[in-house]
């Protein structure tokens, strides 16, 4: 499907869409679709999730849990999860910069705490910079870096955000499709399982291939920005999700902690 069709169109197979930063500028200007949609999902794979996902991001990045915090979100969307982020950094007295298209940044209320910064990350880092005047606490960017891997260097991605952070400070790259545990998962008794439960068919799940695929994160990928953060002087961590998360068994969590 075109861009031009993604903004106006009331029947979208999000499936078929090619995601990309301007896929994605497209899709948040449509007037006809969910705010779920808006960012790449199936209503049922969120609607009901966020306030777990929401808690989850909490638990993982104990800085937002604080007061008087620098924090930023690359890449927060239109849904509920950066509403929430919004609401719980006014009460907390820290400061939120939002990183994201300016057509996405346009459906997020604003308020005295909250800085937007628009274009493509990390094209625009040293506008996040002037932003953030000084030291972030914690970074989060949720179903992100898969397409950040497609259109950006994913170890330069790594440079420069671990270049913002504070002593102490954290990032979660959440909610990354990794192929390799997808292949394993499907290749399981309870993968095979899972997908005629939810396909309600007595076929056999797809497989990626092997070696991930182009385009595709898998544990190399993972593995080789574990030991990018390592060679910057951080520890990183693939952590999973709670398996009540829709996507569980088939994403991973990367976590940043600077010493």
């Amino acid at each position: 499907m075109k861009n031009d069709e993604l903004a106006t169109s009331k029947d979208i197979n999000l499936a078929a869409v090619d995601l990309d930063y301007e896929g994605f500028r497209k899709l948040a200007s449509n007037p006809h679709l969910s705010v779920h949609e808006r960012i790449g999902f199936p209503v049922e794979y969120r609607e009901k999730f966020e306030e777990a996902i929401f808690k989850d991001i909490c638990e993982k990045l104990p800085s937002l849990t604080g007061t008087n915090k620098v924090i930023v979100d690359i890449g927060p969307g239109c849904a509920n999860l950066p509403r929430m982020l919004i609401e719980l950094c006014e009460r907390n007295g820290h400061r939120l910069i939002l990183v994201d298209s300016e057509e996405m940044l346009d459906q997020l209320p604003n308020a005295s705490h909250v800085s937007k910064v628009s274009g493509f990350f990390p094209n625009n880092i040293e506008a996040v910079r002037s932003a953030a005047n000084g030291p972030i606490d914690a970074i989060l960017s949720y179903s992100v870096l898969q397409y950040l891997f497609v259109e950006a260097n994913p170890f330069h991605v790594v440079d420069v955000v671990v270049d913002l952070l504070a002593e102490g400070g954290e990032i979660l790259f959440g909610d990354i499709p990794n192929a390799s545990k997808r292949r394993r998962f499907f290749l399981s008794e309870a993968g095979i399982r899972f997908h005629r439960e939810f396909t309600g068919r007595d076929d056999l799940p797809p497989l990626p291939s092997t070696s991930g695929g182009q385009g595709l994160i898998d544990d190399a990928v993972l593995l080789g920005l574990i030991s990018r953060v390592h060679s910057l002087g951080c520890d990183a961590y693939l952590v999973p999700q709670p398996s009540s998360l829709p996507m569980a068994n088939r994403r991973d969590d990367l976590l940043v902690r600077k010493p």
